[in-house]
């Protein structure tokens, strides 16, 4: 009985001394696992730092003059990399850089918003009045059209390619109605509001001369104020041809003839013979490692809101 207690205690002995060492195992691999999450997460704070760094002194350049580039890209929307938050202080920087001898500003735009789109505009005008010996010039590449066009409106001189597609000043509200559908499925609204109008535009009501007559001269006013500032921009440049407000876009070639744009060329071109300052620094902000993760994560919700938000409202 002694050798089989003395037995028993060296095994529950053992027992203890192999979970001891199994747990110095597991504890060192979670030591490892630890300092490397630690290591990797040192790594990409230095890649954060490192990135925003080099954003913030990309305008670094040997060169004692240049010409500023700023994009205007994509869709004219709040919060969009064409929205005048992104946009203007591009623009700011460019005319308070010493070295810049003259802006350029390069549109590839579909149009959007005519409040993010006026914005731009008018801070646009502003800087030009306050520099003024610097120029700045537009160059229009595949499109800039609507409140792209719009905004490059406010500049010196347009210069575009042949084929460029350029114009399209107008207003427009999109909408649709299932009224007859909903009457052949057995479908009726219920919807409840106070205030007269406080359902304009319901797809599910059938449709209202007093309130399309209120939106028509709502889109009207709206496409004024584009007109007005198309015809402050380019003064007597542009020819007396009424197709020129009507929602109409044209080649770059046409343009040209219509007093739209001014002449041929590219932000190369540009910088190089009229602003004489050949090398180009783009002013355009560059994302850092993180906001380009961020992107990547939430790029489909993006692309869902931008669609529902072009569904409704006043678009150039």
């Amino acid at each position: 009985m002694n050798d089989q207690n003395e037995q028993q205690a060296i095994d529950a002995l053992r027992q203890v001394a192999m979970a001891g060492i199994q747990e110095q195992r597991s504890w060192r691999r979670w030591n490892i696992f630890l300092r490397l999450a630690g290591l990797i997460l040192m790594a990409l704070l230095i890649l954060l730092v490192l990135g925003s760094s080099l954003t913030k002194n990309a305008h670094l350049t040997t060169a004692k003059e240049y010409t500023a580039l700023v994009d205007l890209k994509g869709i004219i929307l709040a919060g969009a990399d064409a929205g005048a938050d992104n946009v203007i202080p591009a623009l700011q920087d460019a005319f308070k850089d010493k070295k810049v001898k003259g802006v350029v500003l390069r549109c590839n735009s579909p149009g959007g918003s005519p409040v993010q789109s006026s914005y731009i505009y008018d801070e646009i005008r502003r800087l030009r009045q306050k520099y003024k010996d610097k120029p700045l010039y537009a160059v229009a590449s595949d499109l800039c059209a609507s409140g792209g066009y719009y905004v490059i409106s406010a500049a010196d001189k347009i210069f575009v390619n042949k084929s460029s597609l350029v114009g399209s000043i107008g207003v427009r509200m999109q909408a649709f109605g299932v009224v007859e559908a909903m009457k052949k499925i057995g479908v009726e609204s219920r919807e409840l509001t106070a205030g007269k109008h406080k359902a304009i535009l319901d797809p599910f009501k059938p449709r209202d001369p007093e309130e399309e007559a209120f939106l028509k001269e709502l889109l009207a006013n709206t496409h004024q104020h584009f007109i007005n500032a198309v015809k402050t921009g380019r003064g007597d440049r542009l020819k007396d041809d009424p197709d020129i407000f009507s929602g109409l876009f044209w080649t770059g070639e046409k343009a040209k003839e219509l007093g739209l744009v001014d002449e041929f060329g590219n932000a190369a071109t540009v910088a190089r013979d009229i602003i004489k300052a050949e090398t180009l620094i783009n002013f355009t902000p560059k994302k850092d490692l993180f906001q380009k993760l961020t992107d990547r994560v939430g790029a489909s919700i993006s692309n869902r809101l931008l669609e529902s938000e072009l569904k409704q409202g006043v678009f150039y």
